[in-house]
């Protein structure tokens, strides 16, 4: 076995311990290097395997560090992508077992349901024409890495850093409203604790979108019908605490709660 092989084994098997035991572990950088994020993504494409073979189902995709405020919160300056898995996806309001998470954050984000395969990105157009419904969402990141020290090729090996999702029940067409203008507002127990536009996207979500459609044709595995896709954070992360409500408005889409059960619960 190469050495890449094994840089790409034992960074998996050091995130799915962290998983499997529910203890954060030290960053993967000394495994896989600082700067190679073909390496980085080989990691996370190998940990879906093993989730795969487990029994997961892929629904689509996330997007990571679109908003310059998250970037700066985390130490990174580019966007990355993760994949959703079936298991990670919640209804509007219902509990989210707070257990089940590490050190999670809640980010509000617009999530794209795709209508057509995007097998290319060359035209803006034709990937906005893709898009079949536009959602409020809230985005618990987690990290496997033990308090968020990461850099950018340990947060993409960890899946972008995901953890769960909250989906609205109520989606818009794209002709009903334009991302880049949305609104948000995210409250945590009534009081505000973060806000921002669609433009603290990378300009525009749907800029995420052709991002991520263009480096998944890259990457062989190209979006497609039935994708549903986190496009990244309107607005500066906030730290989830055991049995917080989290209400999120993004205007015209409508709003989403993001409940949490007790720590013990």
């Amino acid at each position: 076995m190469s050495a890449r092989a094994d840089a790409v084994r034992a960074a998996a098997d050091r995130l799915e311990g962290a998983s499997g035991s529910g203890r954060a572990c030290p960053p993967v950088v000394d495994l896989i290097g600082p700067g190679d994020i073909g390496l980085a993504y080989e990691v996370q494409q190998a940990v879906t395997a093993r989730r795969l073979a487990a029994g997961g189902r892929l629904i689509g995709r996330k997007i990571g560090l679109t908003s310059a405020a998250v970037q700066s919160q985390v130490g990174v300056d580019r966007p990355d992508f993760g994949v959703l898995f079936a298991d990670m996806r919640y209804a509007d309001g219902e509990v989210v077992p707070y257990r089940r998470l590490l050190q999670p954050k809640a980010e509000a984000e617009i999530a794209f349901l795709l209508g057509s395969d995007l097998t290319t990105a060359e035209d803006p157009a034709e990937v906005r024409a893709a898009v079949e419904l536009a959602y409020p969402a809230v985005e618990i990141v987690d990290s496997r890495i033990a308090d968020w020290r990461i850099g950018i090729t340990d947060t993409v090996a960890d899946n972008a850093s995901s953890g769960v999702f909250v989906l609205g029940d109520r989606g818009l067409p794209l002709d009903s409203f334009e991302p880049a203008e949305a609104r948000m507002t995210m409250r945590r127990d009534g009081e505000v604790v973060s806000k921002g536009t669609g433009r603290d996207c990378l300009g525009d979500p749907l800029n995420a979108l052709t991002w991520l459609a263009a480096t998944a044709v890259e990457f062989g595995s190209p979006l497609r019908a039935g994708d549903l896709v986190l496009s990244g954070a309107l607005g500066p992360m906030v730290a989830v605490r055991p049995s917080d409500v989290f209400e999120v408005a993004i205007g015209p889409l409508g709003t989403v709660t993001a409940r949490f059960s007790g720590e013990d619960d």
